[in-house]
């Protein structure tokens, strides 16, 4: 950054417009800033910092600070305007503070709102508006981005305030943190302290949420136990759950013991009941066998009759099922013989051989074997038949397409033949129409010029005529004016000549006469016929500005008909109006020419593009043809010299017949027709023997059943839902018969009578009380289970809460310890927080940067000291600054520093944390510092080594500043810029 002019106006004690030229006080690279006390030094440091940020540095800029100048008029704008160069933009930045001005209209004073504007010398960077910023926030966020640091870093790095830096070496541990942590920006860590703090607070909530969970637990355990919980309000311990589960372990015990009681009186009542109903069932079961046997006895002729037909039906069954069999053989044997003699007249209409159809079967098989493998070799030679057709149409298709491939070849080589001439043609064409347009654009202008030229020379007349009536009107108000003018003076001549009496005319007797000074008015004057008054001379003199103004306008308006004209003849240069009608007209004639031959140029350029584009279309064309011709041709050679070659197999393949498939279809018809007749055959001859078999089957049949012919056997046989009916009837009597006298053959039945009693009322009643009390013994098991369950469960609950309480516990004691250690307490035994941790950091390196400069400017007496001890009565530590004097080895305070050292020390400490945090913040380089007071305490050969320093800077391509009235500097700092005090308000002297 780089400061080159500085304007102030009304601001601080400066009234007028004051101008710093930073460029002509910076071309040695120092220069001294001095003046009386309070003549506004460093108020010229405040207004770079104001124009830049808008506020000033220090104590100044507190409690909204009064800027405007008390000795501005109310017409005095009060603005600060600063040039500077930073990154290598060049801007302009101008600012109004707010403060109060008297009102224009009325009593009173009204706000005058503070303003900002920012403008670039040059071109704006990319992004930005060319016209700049005028919204002061805009302003404020654009200067910081481009110096990249606040403006208490700004404060402190480019204006150097020795006396803050004194304070800063005599100052406390919280009073250096809070200045280093507005210059390195370290609020992010005490974020990361508030984190820490935040956490712990919601860790805590979560702790105490446990500790509820396990109070929440341990009342539904007692709860659950039909039990009070206990008093103390944390968890309760280990005995107390293991007393809670055995009490009721206990009572699950009793349930059981009560229930097994009951369920013993169940069974007993059940068993007698059962027994009474077991007894009762075998009487039943006595009665009923007796009945069904009655029963029985009644249906015996029934049952033999039933079994006699069923055992008739049953010998006829199996000589009807194989005389059925014969029936049905006997009627396939008929079938077989008629389909053997169609499957004979098949092969005498296809066979040329009719012996073969009163062959045996094997021999049929075996010819219709050979007349297959025959068929099967001609199968292959069908597919190239259907090829052969395929193949010929082919050739005399490609024979048809090579002819018409070669006919468009030379048709389209012809077209392509005839298109050059009209190419070069087209393109003659079309440079004609170029050369017309552009001496077209040459003849626009000459047309325009003409044009004007033509409406000039119409206008001369009346420019020559206006220019007459302006004389005229000239003259008029000229003489008009002399007359009115003359007039005026008469009538001031006359009243000079009257003022006597008019001045009588005002005398009082008594008062004292504004001539003389005579309070007695002897022979006042008289007014005359024709006397001249004030309000006369006033009339008349407002005529004669009236006059004189129609003067003035006459002559103007004569000037610049005047003008006018010389302006028209000038450009006309001679030329009168028929010699330009003439040129205009011939130039628009050629203009419509070349304007009709260069219109045609777009239609000319397409046609010469169409025209070359469709030449290479040709071409592209041609070559496709000749390609097809030539590729048809080749096919059609290759595929012709096959198609011969198989016509050969194929005649020699199809005999008689019309062609291979002809042939292999009838010899296909023939085996087909001899396989036919064999399949039919063997079938006939297999009916016969099976109906030869089932004959003797039959006659065997009819002599084991004892029937004498088939008819006798199929009377007694029966339908056989009838045989079903006959076997349940017999069944179920037999089945009857048999279950009733197995009922009485039991054992458990030989003694009861089928008149026994059995009373089962009694034994129902006891065995219902008896259930009843086992069922309420088992609700009350049931409910000591589900409680014991209930606090096994509940107790596992309670067992996770105190689980998960105790890491819970264990993390929030180790969190609570760390965010002590990050806030500078607890285990943290310097106090020192996170933030004051890393300010330490910084200011060690502050320290090492200033050590460089205080031992130069020391004689290598000094070295700073960074202390990181706690310091006293458990106060925060990690800032402390002491400084080693190298003459007695020993670490002592900054504080017992004398004014000289502690100026050099604190100018060492500005210049090393101005060169830390600007490579902190990564700003814009810095190429102008200001020192500001604190060189008359030290000596001669001390402010050499200063000035030595400073020299340094300098070399480094810095322009440093001092502000000082020692006077020593003035005698060895040659540029100067002096400011002035005085009663009206200061200013500034450049001396170099």
């Amino acid at each position: 950054m780089r400061l080159h002019r500085l304007e102030v106006a009304a601001f601080g004690p400066y009234v007028h417009r004051e101008t710093v030229d930073f460029d002509a006080l910076g071309a040695d690279g120092l220069f001294l800033l001095h003046g009386d006390t309070g003549a506004g030094k460093t108020t010229l440091l405040d207004a770079i910092a104001f124009a830049l940020f808008g506020k000033v540095p220090g104590a100044r800029g507190q409690d909204k600070p009064r800027l405007r100048c008390d000795l501005a008029d109310a017409e005095s704008v009060t603005e600060v305007v600063l040039e500077l160069t930073v990154q290598g933009q060049r801007l302009r930045i101008v600012r109004s503070p707010e403060y109060q001005r008297p009102k224009r209209r009325g009593d009173g004073t009204t706000t005058q709102q503070a303003k900002a504007s920012l403008t670039w010398v040059g071109p704006p960077p990319q992004g930005h508006p060319q016209d700049g910023l005028t919204r002061i926030d805009e302003v404020a966020r654009t200067v910081q981005r481009l110096l990249g640091m606040s403006a208490e870093q700004f404060f402190q790095v480019v204006l150097l305030p020795q006396g803050e830096f004194a304070r800063f070496l005599r100052a406390d541990t919280a009073d250096r943190e809070q200045l280093l942590e507005h210059l390195f920006g370290t609020r992010r860590f005490g974020d990361v302290e508030r984190w820490f703090r935040e956490l712990r607070v919601r860790r805590g909530r979560e702790v105490d949420a446990g500790k509820q969970a396990v109070r929440e637990w341990t009342a539904r355990l007692a709860q659950a136990a039909g039990e009070e919980p206990p008093e103390n309000p944390g968890a309760p311990g280990e005995e107390w759950l293991t007393e809670l589960r055995s009490r009721v372990a206990g009572q699950v015990a009793e349930a059981e013991k009560a229930e097994l009681v009951a369920n013993e009186s169940r069974e007993r009542a059940d068993r007698d009941l059962q027994e009474r109903r077991t007894l009762a069932e075998r009487v039943r079961r006595v009665r009923a066998a007796h009945a069904r046997l009655a029963e029985v006895a009644e249906q015996a002729e029934d049952r033999a009759r039933w079994t006699a037909e069923l055992a008739a039906a049953r010998r006829a069954a199996t000589v009807t099922d194989v005389a059925a069999e014969a029936d049905r053989l006997e009627e396939r044997l008929r079938q077989a013989r008629r389909a053997e003699e169609d499957r004979v007249r098949l092969v005498r209409a296809t066979a040329e051989d009719t012996e073969e159809t009163a062959a045996e079967v094997p021999d049929l098989r075996a010819r219709a074997g050979v007349l297959r493998e025959e068929a099967g070799a001609l199968a292959g030679l069908v597919a190239e038949a259907e090829q052969q057709d395929h193949d010929e149409r082919r050739v005399a298709e490609l024979a048809t397409m090579a002819e018409e491939a070669t006919a468009r070849a030379a048709a389209l080589a012809a077209e392509r033949d005839a298109l050059p001439e009209r190419i070069r043609g087209l393109r003659t064409e079309r440079d004609r129409a170029a050369e017309a347009e552009v001496g077209l654009g040459g003849l626009r202008p000459r047309e325009q010029e003409l044009t004007a030229s033509l409406v000039e020379a119409n206008r001369l007349p009346g420019l020559t005529a206006e220019l007459e009536r302006a004389g005229e009107a000239e003259r008029a108000a000229v003489d008009e004016h002399q007359r009115v003018r003359q007039q005026l003076l008469d009538l001031r001549e006359h009243r000079l000549n009257g003022m006597a009496a008019e001045l009588a005319a005002r005398l009082d007797s008594g008062s004292p006469c504004p001539v003389c000074g005579s309070a007695e008015h002897p022979t006042p004057a008289k007014p005359v016929d024709g006397s001249v008054g004030e309000q006369d001379e006033r009339a008349a003199t407002e005529l004669e500005q009236v006059a004189d103004r129609r003067r003035q306008q006459a002559v103007a308006a004569r000037h610049e008909a005047d003008a006018a004209l010389t302006a028209v003849r000038e450009r006309l240069a001679g030329r009168t109006a028929e010699e330009l009608d003439r040129l205009l007209t011939e130039v628009r004639a050629e203009i419509a020419g070349l304007a009709e031959t260069a219109g045609r140029k777009p239609h000319l350029e397409r046609a010469v593009a169409e025209a070359e584009a469709k030449a290479e279309e040709l071409s592209s064309r041609r070559a496709e043809a000749e390609r097809r011709a030539a590729a048809a041709h080749a096919e059609r050679t290759s595929l012709a010299a096959q198609v011969e070659e198989r016509r050969r197999r194929l005649t020699a393949a199809r005999g008689e017949h019309a062609d291979v498939a002809a042939r292999r279809a009838h010899l296909v018809s023939v085996l087909e027709a001899l396989e036919a007749l064999a399949e039919a055959r063997s079938a006939r001859l297999g009916v016969e023997e099976r109906l030869a078999e089932q004959r003797t089957a039959l006659r065997e049949a009819l002599a084991a059943a004892e029937f004498d012919s088939v008819e006798s056997a199929r009377e007694a046989a029966r339908q056989p839902s009838v045989l079903t009916e006959l076997e349940r009837r017999l069944t179920e009597a037999r089945t009857a018969e048999a279950a009733a006298q197995a009922v009485l053959a039991e054992p458990e039945l030989a003694s009861i009578s089928p008149h026994t009693e059995v009373d089962l009322e009694t034994a129902v009643a006891e065995a219902n009380r008896a259930r009843a009390e086992a069922e309420s013994a088992v609700s009350a098991h049931r409910a000591a289970v589900h409680r014991e369950r209930n606090v096994t469960e509940l107790a596992g609950h309670y067992a996770d809460a105190v689980t998960e309480l105790g890491p819970a516990e264990a993390e929030y004691a180790e969190l609570d310890a760390l965010t002590d250690v990050v806030n500078g307490k607890g285990q943290n035994s310097r106090r020192m927080s996170l933030r004051s941790y890393v300010l330490a950091a910084r200011l060690e390196e502050v320290a090492v940067a200033a050590t460089a400069r205080l031992r130069t400017m020391s004689q290598g007496r000094y070295s700073f000291v960074h202390s990181d001890a706690a310091g006293s009565r458990g106060t925060r530590g990690g800032l402390g600054l002491d400084v080693l004097d190298d003459y007695s080895g020993s670490v002592r305070p900054a504080k017992t520093l004398s004014g000289g050292e502690s100026f050099l020390a604190s100018l060492a400490l500005a210049l090393g944390l101005a060169d830390v945090v600007a490579a902190e913040t990564g700003g814009a380089l810095l190429d102008t510092l200001f020192v500001d007071e604190g060189f008359g305490t030290l000596d001669a050969e001390t402010l050499d080594i200063v000035m030595d320093v400073l020299d340094e800077l300098r070399a480094g391509g810095r322009v440093v500043g001092l502000v000082s009235h020692v006077e020593e500097l003035r005698q060895r700092i040659p540029t100067r810029l002096r400011v002035r005090k005085a009663r009206a308000g200061s200013s500034l002297e450049l001396v170099a």
